[in-house]
């Protein structure tokens, strides 16, 4: 079985000491490297494939965040850092967790759950995306088969996505609402809200800053009304 190619970026050389030992206690996680800037981290990533970076939001010169955001094909992401503040834009950026410093053991398992969870997702999404009709979502130990026509709106919930379907049906998918997004045929879907997806055959009403559907009222979020207008070709 393949390990999970790990890399630490941090420029606190005792936080980076305690992800190395947390890593090293795992069997399935192989530790590539540590790093105490983004500069190291390039060329990291250019030395060898990584899976997932642990990656703190704040150091100097150049941040976390402006790192991740320079990557044309990011690896995996868990953000680490002493500060909660920051945690919305780490989601913001589809990062798989975000780990506040100091990070205990059991939260570090929490997140590499999430990462095994996530790179499940992208094997599946692999499938999904423009060749059928339906994507399958990880449910405890099963996969269930959703299929395209069924689902009505999906809800971003922090670290996962609730999936709302017609029959009054959700599931939990553990992935953010950016990769869901990326999955799902853009002319059956579109993003009305940070927090939002919704089917575009089941929009009955746009009133205000309001979509209804048969069984939910969703709100549209500023910088998502154009593309929806767009979308449903009005304006």
């Amino acid at each position: 079985m393949k390990k999970i190619g790990c890399l630490v970026v941090d420029d606190e050389p005792i936080a980076r000491d305690i992800l190395k030992t947390y890593i090293e206690r795992l069997p399935e996680l192989s530790l590539l490297g540590d790093c105490k800037n983004a500069t190291e981290a390039y060329q990291a990533l250019y030395d060898f494939p990584v899976d997932v970076i642990f990656l703190d939001v704040q150091m100097p010169v150049i941040t976390g965040t402006t790192f991740l955001r320079s990557l044309h094909k990011p690896p995996l992401i868990i953000f680490t850092t002493a500060y909660p503040q920051y945690a919305v834009e780490g989601f913001e950026l589809n990062s798989v967790d975000y780990l506040l410093k100091p990070i205990t053991f059991e939260r570090f398992c929490q997140g590499i759950q999430k990462v095994k969870d996530r790179m499940d997702g992208h094997s599946l999404s692999v499938v999904a995306k423009g060749k059928v009709p339906y994507i399958f979502i990880k449910q405890d130990s099963k996969l269930v088969k959703v299929d395209f026509d069924d689902l009505c709106y999906i809800q971003a919930e922090r670290d996962f996505c609730s999936l709302y379907l017609v029959n009054g049906t959700r599931l939990l998918a553990g992935m953010h609402l950016k990769m869901l997004e990326d999955i799902l045929p853009s002319e059956k879907f579109v993003r009305v809200h940070r927090s939002y997806i919704v089917s575009i055959d089941k929009i009955r009403i746009i009133k205000g800053n309001i979509v209804e559907t048969d069984n939910a009222e969703i709100p549209i979020g500023n910088n998502y009304r154009e593309g929806l207008f767009k979308v449903i070709r009005i304006g």
